[in-house]
């Protein structure tokens, strides 16, 4: 006599049906969008000419492959976000730090500066570096975007930093302290390997964000990735093309460090 279990479809194939039905459901509905998209541009009378995207991406010349303009601003965007996101985690950490410390000093400096970065637009920020502090400090533009992403950027890492350090437990402290460690070291050897695993998924969300908000630079003349799509919209007039590519980079950056996060996260698990 056969049991109810005995009708159930193989475990694999139970497995795959949720993944084969989102997967039909996000077909039809980038389907339908894309018909909309298409219906809408037919209306306004606009012709797409996606064969002319890809030189602007790569070009075949006698000495080799040539990158486009828009890789080249895809790795200015590279550079500015590497060094921003060193220092964002660096200088969230030391807020962290300054907030946990004992010094009244260090926690009304560390308030002062979370509150005036948070509570400030980066577009604002980003403009007063660049047009009054730049000229002051003689620093260019390049360095004035770092500067404004890092600060914006470790505002909101500090807080990612402090609830890791608050989510360890206070026996952690005692057993350190008892075993005559000093408090950096038990920040150090104790507390920090412990939060990283905490704090690793929100830091990868911040880091995404930065590399968004990276495509504001532009707005102080640094040939990133928008800004060099900005030069050929108004050159080749390419609107939906261009900007639908540059959208498709940031959406293939943004996913890739987030599996590349997701997948050393599960390797630090299982290890």
């Amino acid at each position: 006599m056969n049991t109810p279990t005995d009708r159930l479809p193989p475990l694999r194939v139970r497995r795959w049906r949720p993944l084969l039905a989102d997967g039909l459901k996000f077909a039809l509905l980038a389907g339908a969008l894309t018909w909309l998209l298409a219906r809408a541009t037919a209306d306004l009378g606009y012709h797409w000419q996606w064969f002319r995207v890809p030189r602007y991406l790569f070009a075949a010349t006698e000495a080799g492959i040539v990158l486009g303009p828009l890789l080249r601003g895809l790795g200015v965007t590279f550079q500015i976000t590497s060094i921003s996101l060193v220092l964002a985690f660096a200088l969230g950490l030391a807020t962290a730090l300054l907030r946990l410390s004992g010094s009244p000093l260090g926690r009304l400096t560390a308030r002062g500066y979370l509150e005036l970065i948070r509570n400030t637009p980066l577009l604002v920020q980003l403009f007063f570096i660049y047009f009054v502090l730049a000229p002051v400090l003689q620093i260019n533009a390049f360095t004035s975007a770092v500067l404004a992403l890092s600060l914006f950027e470790g505002a909101y890492a500090s807080e990612i930093f402090r609830a890791g350090i608050l989510a360890i437990h206070r026996s952690q402290w005692e057993a350190a302290y008892s075993l005559g460690l000093s408090t950096w070291r038990t920040y150090r050897r104790v507390i920090l390997p412990q939060a990283v695993r905490q704090i690793l998924p929100p830091l990868t969300s911040q880091a995404v964000s930065l590399v968004k908000d990276s495509a504001l630079v532009s707005t102080i003349a640094i040939y990133d990735l928008t800004m060099q799509g900005q030069a050929i919209v108004a050159e080749t007039f390419l609107v939906f093309e261009i900007w639908f590519t540059i959208a498709a980079i940031y959406l293939v950056v943004t996913l890739g460090l987030s599996v590349t996060v997701a997948t050393l996260e599960r390797r630090r698990r299982w290890s």
